[in-house]
């Protein structure tokens, strides 16, 4: 490889450097792992997994910690617009030449071991945290939990938000499966929390097994929350217990903890703006469970209705579509522009008959048809984060 400068030099090389997109795994991710950190990270860890509701729940946790004397630092993808929100330290990105750097000794040590685009991004997520001196990190996993790469690190804490069924191809098609997938990332002695009204066997009998201590949220949280959606006081709920379960090495008193609960901010979760008389809701759901709570709260103020919508074609699509349908009076689909998309025709066949959907070239034309759709004043936006992030960019 020739010298890369660039962050978008280094990102691109990294996408054709091993031949699969998504390889789980642990073996390559902790040979280089070991060689940078031979005794470990050198901060306290929280690692979060589940279905739905990670990005939340790290947003309360790491919003509770920005009210304290500690400095937290959270790791969380896919990104919506620019890479660096990955790496985010007391509410600031990483810059694009400490990422670069961070990438430079990944290099240094990799050898002939390929690491994939996750993998990178993982391992210079710990090392621009170690840097950076930070006390705590969150740590969100990408996919599952057992075999991710994030699970290279030991948590201090680990959670699960809540287990359902997505990205069956990898994890299996029940979620008792799922569920010992995600129990992976629990370490003996150490507590594990979870969020989900109604766990599988599975993550109980994963805990017992290896002498994890298991704790399941009781209640919701019911004071006041700045993110929309009533399932957020579970994630609430979530993320004060784990700020709890870290009490004796980081004090935080319950004040500070209302406070960051109240003051979280997570861009593209139920996220409302105004254009003209149109409102626009900008909402990364991409599976049917997200998509049902997308539904709930859509159905709290029931309204004439533009949906922009579109898909990763691993996805059980047409669910997707029903658990929201009776709430969308029309439909504007467009294809996106990744590997993992689903094209215009298979979109359309999703549809049933009755669904009123219109085909758009992109994304950004089908915000624009919306823009100007006179009869429809709610807009919503929803399906992957990509077509999310192509959304913002068109709304801008």
């Amino acid at each position: 490889m020739g010298r890369l400068n660039t962050l978008d030099e280094w990102l691109s090389w990294q996408e054709g450097l091993h031949n699969q997109t998504i390889d789980l795994g642990l073996t390559r991710i902790q040979n280089v792992y070991r060689k940078l950190f031979p005794n470990g990270v050198p901060f306290a860890v929280i690692t979060v997994a589940g279905t739905n509701g990670k990005g939340s729940t790290i947003a309360f946790i790491d919003s509770i910690y920005q009210q304290s004397q500690y400095t937290v630092a959270k790791f969380t993808s896919p990104h919506i617009l620019n890479y660096n929100e990955r790496f985010v330290i007391n509410g600031l990105q990483a810059t694009d030449g400490q990422i670069c750097a961070a990438f430079e000794k990944i290099e240094q040590v990799r050898g002939d071991t390929s690491l994939t685009y996750f993998e990178f991004s993982t391992l210079a997520a710990l090392l621009i945290f170690a840097e950076q001196q930070v006390d705590i990190a969150i740590l969100e996993v990408g996919l599952g939990g057992r075999l991710d790469s994030v699970n290279v690190v030991d948590a201090d804490v680990s959670v699960i938000t809540n287990i359902d069924i997505d990205h069956v191809d990898y994890l299996g098609d029940t979620r008792e499966l799922i569920g010992h997938e995600k129990a992976g990332i629990m370490r003996t002695n150490r507590p594990c929390i979870c969020g989900d009204a109604n766990p599988p066997r599975s993550l109980q009998k994963h805990a017992d097994a290896i002498g994890a201590k298991l704790k399941f949220i009781s209640a919701p949280y019911t004071e006041p929350l700045s993110l929309q959606g009533s399932y957020q006081q579970r994630n609430a709920a979530l993320a004060a217990l784990c700020v709890e379960k870290l009490e004796q090495s980081f004090k935080v008193n319950n004040q500070l903890i209302q406070q960051g609960l109240e003051t979280a901010k997570l861009d593209a979760r139920f996220q409302v703006k105004n254009s003209g008389d149109k409102q626009f809701i900008f909402d990364v759901a991409h599976n049917e469970a997200a998509v049902n709570a997308l539904a709930q709260e859509l159905a709290k103020d029931k309204q004439p209705t533009l949906a922009v919508f579109s898909a990763l074609k691993d996805k059980n699509i047409a669910s997707m579509i029903d658990a929201v349908s009776p709430l969308i009076n029309q439909w504007l689909v467009a294809p996106l522009n990744v590997e993992r998309a689903a094209d215009s025709q298979f979109l359309a066949d999703q549809f049933s008959l009755k669904d009123s959907i219109n085909i758009c070239s992109n994304v950004a034309s089908a915000m624009k048809q919306a823009k100007q759709q006179s009869s429809l004043r709610r807009v919503v936006v929803f399906g992957s984060f990509h077509v999310v992030a192509d959304a913002l960019k068109a709304f801008k």
